[in-house]
């Protein structure tokens, strides 16, 4: 064995530097956490800008450690939480739920949206019935008024 060979021989056997195994992938948590249905609802949703890290760029395969902030849009709907524990499994709802914490700020927000949707909703009221043909035909004409 040459002195060159027995150099690069040592050097083959150094660990490849590789993920932290403190973290677990955005998606994967997001998933696992039940805040999408699938994990490439949350890959989409990471994607659109709907997900941000207090710590820096989300981005799909973005380790997730615990003490990390997260601001979450799904639909009207946003949360601010502090992930607790990590997760690569989805498993049910009640240990899910162990997973984060919703900060109070991000409680009181969100509370106060729903009510500001509900009270938004509370002046509309459902017709009783259907419209008939009479009412069919007025609605039809209130829309082609343009047309005249």
């Amino acid at each position: 064995m040459r002195l060159r060979d027995h150099a690069f021989m040592k050097h083959e056997h150094r660990p490849a530097p590789g993920p932290d195994p403190a973290a677990v992938r955005l998606d994967i948590w997001l998933w696992a956490a039940r805040f999408f249905k699938t994990r490439s609802l949350a890959k989409q949703a990471i994607e659109g800008g709907k997900i941000e890290l207090e710590t820096g760029a989300a981005r799909p395969a973005r380790g997730v450690q615990v003490g990390d902030r997260l601001r979450i849009v799904r639909g009207e709907e946003r949360w601010e939480i502090d992930v607790l524990a990590l997760s690569e499994a989805r498993g049910p709802a009640s240990i899910a739920q162990k997973l984060y914490r919703e900060t109070e700020a991000g409680r009181a927000a969100r509370d106060a949206a729903a009510e500001q949707r509900r009270l938004t909703g509370a002046g509309y009221a459902k017709p009783p019935t259907k419209p008939d043909k009479r009412a069919r035909r007025l609605i039809r004409a209130l829309g082609d008024i343009d047309a005249m």
